[in-house]
This record gives structure tokens, sequence and C-alpha cells, in this order.
């Protein structure tokens, strides 16, 4: 795998909704870069980098996108960051989705694990569809992006604020059952991919689940991020989702 550490300039970083942000970084790393990959950040003084999904990709420009979320005093220190800073950047890392070939695909984020969806779906050879989740109106990210990038965007809230009152697995059943799928990508909480990769799976049709894992290094020697996966029949090992993944074959996945 192909990795590097390099001084990235900082052409955006913006709020976008209460505790998100949206940052451009200008790195010849965007030249290597593929969806659904992450980097690592190293936020002021804190000795562990912080993992930062990739959420688009511009190779001829050099530039890498990502929309994160303030979660503790690293994110948080991220946010102050201005325009023509420079952060140190280790990546990009871990292995992406698999587009390329998938006619009738449909993305399912959840809250901050929409983003990582985004690159993915502006790279699908036709028009796919985009399920998105969120806690209420006021968490809302991205919604013109996929709506540029999808034939269709329908959306959720756990409060009924916007779009459908309920949870994504209930938009994602329905549109299965009335339109042709080639492929389910997911990225979100944990027991949200798990019913989504049960919902696939019983309908016949691939996933691709992005693993969301505390992650200490990123690139497989500290083995915080370990989860069960299927090693031929009956087997089962331990692989880093940093490594590995973060995006793996929801068939593999021991939930």
């Amino acid at each position: 795998m192909v990795y590097t550490k390099a001084l990235g300039e900082v052409l955006k970083n913006e709020s976008i909704a209460t505790g998100f942000y949206d940052m451009v970084i200008k790195t010849p790393q965007a030249r290597v870069a593929a969806v659904g990959q992450f980097v690592t950040i190293l936020c002021g003084v804190k000795t562990l980098r912080r993992p930062i999904s990739i959420c688009e990709i511009n190779a001829s420009e050099e530039t890498l996108r990502i929309v994160y979320q303030i979660r503790g005093e690293g994110t948080q220190w991220l946010s102050t960051v201005k325009k023509g800073d420079r952060i140190d950047v280790l990546g990009p890392l871990g292995h992406g989705f698999s587009v390329k070939n998938a006619k009738n695909v449909v993305f399912v984020g959840g809250g901050i694990g929409t983003p990582p969806l985004l690159g993915a779906a502006q790279n699908c050879p036709e028009k796919p569809d985009a399920i998105l989740g969120f806690r209420n109106t006021g968490a809302m990210i991205l919604t013109d992006d996929f709506k540029s990038a999808c034939r269709n965007v329908m959306i959720a809230t756990d409060d009924g604020s916007y779009g459908h009152h309920g949870f994504v697995t209930d938009l994602l059943k329905k549109r299965l059952d009335e339109s042709e799928c080639d492929l389910v990508c997911a990225c979100g909480p944990t027991p949200m991919l798990k019913a989504i990769a049960v919902l696939a799976e019983g309908k016949g049709i691939k996933c691709q689940v992005s693993m969301e894992e505390r992650m200490g290094c990123g690139i497989g020697a500290c083995l915080v991020c370990v989860c069960k996966i299927k090693s031929g029949e009956n087997d089962i090992r331990h692989a880093q989702v940093c490594k590995y993944g973060p995006v793996i074959d929801s068939k593999e996945v021991i939930w």
C-alpha cells in the first residue's frame, strides 16, 4: 500500500452545521487517493493522529476534501485551523469502495458516515440513489452535494423534522422492493450497517460497508481497530479495519 506523510495547505475550513466542518487540503497525496480511503491528521500537540474519511478527491488540482465533526480535543483544534495554515497529513490509507462496474447503486449514510460516500457516488458510471440519515434538520450535511451527484436522494431524520421520520433502513427496504439494485454501499453506526447488510443479503445484493472503528495508528500497527471477519467456510480471523478496510464486503463481517 502506498501512503505518504505531507504538510498539506488548508484552502478552506468552514462550519457547515453545528459541530460539522468542511475542509479542503492541497496535497500531492490527492494524486494517489481513492474514494472511501481516509487520512490521519496530527492535531496540535496530541500524540495520536485523528482518522478522517476522504469526502472528495481532485487529483488534477491536488486537493482532498474532508468533512469532520468535533468529537474531542483533537477535532476541536482542527476546527480552529485557518486558510493558509499547513497541517500534517498521513495517507491515503486503507481500501475504499469499488463502484466502477456497478450500474444501479444505492448509497446509505448515517450522520458523519455520509461524507465518505460522496466521492464514491460521484465516481459511479451511472447516477446512483442515496439514502441519508440524520438526527434532525440541524445535523444535515452535504445534501446539496448528493443531489448533484445522484438521481434520487432520500432523507430520514430521527425526530421527523425533515423527510422520513424513522430509520434509513425503512427507506432502503422500500427502495430495494421497488427498483433494481446491483450494489449497496453504506457508512455509519455499526447497528445501522448490520441492518443494511441483512437487507441486502436477503435480496441477494452485494453490499460494501465502511466500518467506523476507533483507530490509534491508522496503519495496522496498534491493533486498536480490530474486528472479526470470516476466513474461509468456518474460520474466523481478526483484521485491522484501518488496513483491511475500512470498506469491507458485508458478508465477511461477523456482526
